[in-house]
């Protein structure tokens, strides 16, 4: 989520102060990305620093809260830009449960079963609390349009994971632990250099915040 592009979005509506802004972007998301105050001002004013973002005649001198700001003309592009750019795509994917799952597989001691079922029964919370945002979301488009996001890729996490589910009981000794590695074959070792890769790929992206 950009918030920087979302508050650019906001600005194009009209002049808005810090505080309607947070208000205006947590109510539009159904409080699915809250920001604080700080988060908020920091942002607008990096758009100011880049000629995004203005702040309204005779307003420069006074502090944060009374201060309104409004898109510029440079602004408007960039947010035009933003919208029609497709979204990126990370590759191989640093999906923080299957790299929870790739690890939980190598350790020992870990029901990694029922760490799916515990991040299912999870999911399934999740989607409960979509759902009765969309009973009480009534014509707010925007509301629903995020319900609907969030259910459905929820949905798809709870497919994956029966899929994993259902693939570990075809993979797991009579015993009911895992194979030993020297008798699991090439797929096993692909597994555990995906497990690692993804590890890496955990520990160079937290390296980079």
């Amino acid at each position: 989520m950009s918030v920087r592009h979302a508050l650019l979005a906001l600005l194009s509506e009209g002049p808005k102060y810090g505080l309607q802004l947070r208000q205006e972007f947590e109510s539009r998301t159904g409080d699915v990305w809250p920001l604080n105050v700080g988060q908020v001002y920091s942002t607008v004013q990096r758009l100011e620093r880049d000629g995004l973002a203005e702040s309204d005649p005779g307003d420069a001198a006074q502090p944060g809260p009374q201060r309104r700001y409004r898109i510029t003309p440079a602004g408007g592009a960039e947010l035009t830009a933003w919208l029609r750019t497709p979204p990126g795509a990370d590759a191989p994917p640093r999906d923080e449960l299957l790299i929870k799952v790739l690890v939980a597989l190598r350790l020992p001691g870990v029901d990694v079963p029922e760490l799916l079922q515990a991040h299912r029964r999870h999911t399934i919370v999740q989607m409960q609390q979509y759902t009765r945002l969309k009973e009480h979301a009534g014509d707010d488009v925007s509301l629903l349009l995020v319900a609907d996001a969030q259910l459905f890729r929820l949905e798809s996490l709870v497919r994956w994971l029966d899929a994993a589910q259902a693939r570990l009981r075809d993979h797991v000794a009579p015993t009911g632990n895992p194979a030993d590695p020297a008798d699991r074959g090439p797929a096993a070792d692909r597994a555990g250099a995906a497990a690692r890769a993804a590890g890496t790929a955990a520990a160079h992206e937290r390296g980079t915040r």
